[in-house]
């Protein structure tokens, strides 16, 4: 993994040389069920200046493709990360975008007995460790307080 993981953070490295020599910013193409679930690489994908697309599950970002005509043979191609051959999002994670929206929106509702009534056991508790186990992705890294020093910045 952290071979397959080297590809994203030099695309990055490379994005951010091109962007500030030009006076850009860097777009990311992650969307909201993949920040959720950690479905990107700390450093890599997830560098980036702005996220057009963060706020949209991945099925709401399929239907905006098609509501802006783009040819479905784009929309229905399975999504890669493209990190070796053969590789897709959905074979990586073992489930389905429908199904991690699915359950997403269900725990998102903050009713779990509902959540629990809509999705399977198993795919809801995979869902919910995939959110647990990658918390540490969605936030800056801890900064270490010199004691008795005041961070007035934080």
């Amino acid at each position: 993994m952290a071979a397959a993981n080297l590809k994203p953070r030099l695309r990055m490295t490379t994005l951010y040389y091109l962007a500030q020599s030009r006076h850009c910013l860097v777009l990311g193409a992650s969307n909201r069920t993949e920040i959720m679930v950690g479905y990107f690489t700390k450093h890599g994908d997830s560098g980036v200046d702005l996220l057009p697309l963060g706020d949209l599950y991945k099925t709401e970002v399929w239907e905006l493709a098609r509501q802006l005509g783009v040819p479905d043979e784009v929309v229905t191609r399975p999504p890669t990360a493209g990190l070796w051959p053969g590789q897709t999002d959905e074979g990586e994670m073992g489930i389905t975008y429908r199904e991690l929206d699915r359950a997403l929106t269900a725990l998102e509702a903050g009713d779990a007995a509902l959540a629990a009534a809509q999705i399977e056991p198993a795919v809801l508790q995979k869902v919910q460790q995939m959110v647990a186990c990658s918390a540490h992705k969605r936030r800056m890294a801890p900064v270490f307080p010199v004691p008795g020093r005041a961070a007035w910045w934080v």
